[in-house]
């Protein structure tokens, strides 16, 4: 099992698990992954290395696990033979084990990933002609029960450690192939460019729009993030970032502050009735408190607009009624403010309807008659269930029996 501890978190009754910074393994070995520099000396000075050595191994292997992706330390070629087996036997280098991976028609991929122990949890990717967006999970299921959203109707497990949310981030690098050539085992050595930037990738953006709500998991998300924005790292601009919150009102300043990275706002009703029934933390964070949160947010500008999620739902928040309020509120709250409207993408269970595609774009006029960019998103991989709101872990939808029959059966042929 995971080592937790009880944390509370506003807006919710119940103490839930939070995973600490290290991400356990019942080797005893720890895993390096999600560790920012500082604490890999740390780590390495408790280990037996001098100050001055757990320095200097520290920058290395960081530089190896964030820049060039390595997962063996024996692709440590700067530092001593000798030394890559001693690091071997006391750390490893994880990344969330694959149980699924699917492709869309559309060219979304979705990975079914599990923990060390045993949960699991999704990612997407979504690849477009300027652009391509990682959705990444903060947590194993959710606590918010939205009830438009499949995530919703799963219990929350637990919180993903920093290791498990920059791992999603490595594991798409990996399978893009995406780190600098000549840093991955077992390939043929060729000289890395000191100039290598992010310029020219496939995996551009990322959102923390996955399973799970990532203000409810601060800490550890802003660790992560810290770690993909880091220069020396991931090196990923933190304008090339969202994070993606239902309205946890006391945690988006801080979100501002200490993380820096764009907001999106899942907003979906403009009324306190609607929203109160389908984003229930409406009752314990108001629209009227989201909104001048929104407008104290740290960073917010024209040039760096809040974006505001808005998903259509037939016959409850789709009027063109509905479309004056959302921009009478927007501009009473002097907002630099984009929305974009989703088509609600069902799911078995589901009590709602999407809205007629006549319906939406009314909406969208509407809102663009007023001078606020209201795009209608293109639903994604809706084939896979990888479109927003679909999200939800094959262990409730599949039995692992079956998956490991589907394995097999499709080695044998």
């Amino acid at each position: 099992m995971a080592d937790t501890t009880l944390m509370s978190i506003p807006g919710q009754v119940d103490p839930v698990p939070v995973a600490r910074d290290i991400t356990p393994r019942e080797d005893g070995r720890v895993d390096l992954i999600g560790l920012p520099k500082d604490r890999i000396r740390e780590l390495f000075e408790e280990a037996g290395l001098d100050q001055k050595q757990a320095k200097l191994r520290a920058k290395q292997v960081f530089h190896w696990l964030y820049h060039r992706g390595v997962t063996d330390f024996e692709a440590m070629t700067d530092i001593a033979k000798t030394m890559r087996p001693w690091l071997a036997e006391r750390f490893f280098i994880g990344r969330p084990d694959v149980v699924e991976a699917q492709h869309s028609s559309d060219g979304t991929r979705k990975w079914l990933l599990r923990t060390s122990d045993g949960h699991e949890f999704e990612m997407v990717f979504i690849p477009d002609a300027d652009r391509g967006t990682l959705c990444v999970s903060s947590q194993v299921g959710c606590t918010l029960n939205c009830r438009f959203c499949h995530t919703g109707t799963m219990r929350l497990v637990r919180n993903l450690t920093p290791g498990e949310i920059v791992g999603q981030v490595m594991l798409a690098r990996d399978a893009l192939g995406e780190w600098p050539k000549g840093s991955m085992a077992g390939l043929d050595a060729v000289e890395d460019s000191a100039e290598y930037t992010s310029d020219g990738r496939l995996l551009t953006n990322i959102v923390m729009m996955g399973m799970g709500e990532p203000l409810y998991n601060f800490d550890n998300v802003k660790g992560a993030l810290k770690l993909v924005m880091d220069g020396d790292g991931l090196a990923l601009s933190k304008r090339r970032i969202t994070l993606s919150t239902s309205g946890v009102v006391p945690m988006m300043d801080r979100c501002g502050e200490e993380i820096g990275v764009n907001l999106a706002v899942s907003l979906h009703a403009v009324t306190k009735e609607i929203r109160d029934e389908i984003v229930p933390i409406n009752k314990k964070y108001g629209i009227e408190e989201l909104l001048q949160a929104c407008a104290d947010y740290p960073g917010a500008s024209n040039a760096r607009r809040i974006t505001f999620e808005y998903v259509m739902l037939k016959d409850k928040n789709d009027s063109d009624e509905h479309a004056r309020e959302l921009v009478r509120l927007l501009k009473a709250y002097k907002l630099p403010a984009k929305v974009n409207l989703i088509p609600f993408n069902p799911w078995p269970g589901a009590v709602y309807e999407c809205s007629t595609p006549e319906r939406i774009k009314r909406f969208s006029e509407i809102v663009f008659e007023h001078g606020i960019s209201a795009p209608v998103r293109t639903p994604r991989g809706r084939d896979i269930d990888a479109a927003c709101g679909q999200l939800k872990t094959a262990a409730e939808k599949k039995s692992r029996a079956q998956r490991d029959r589907e394995a097999a059966e499709a080695v044998q042929s």
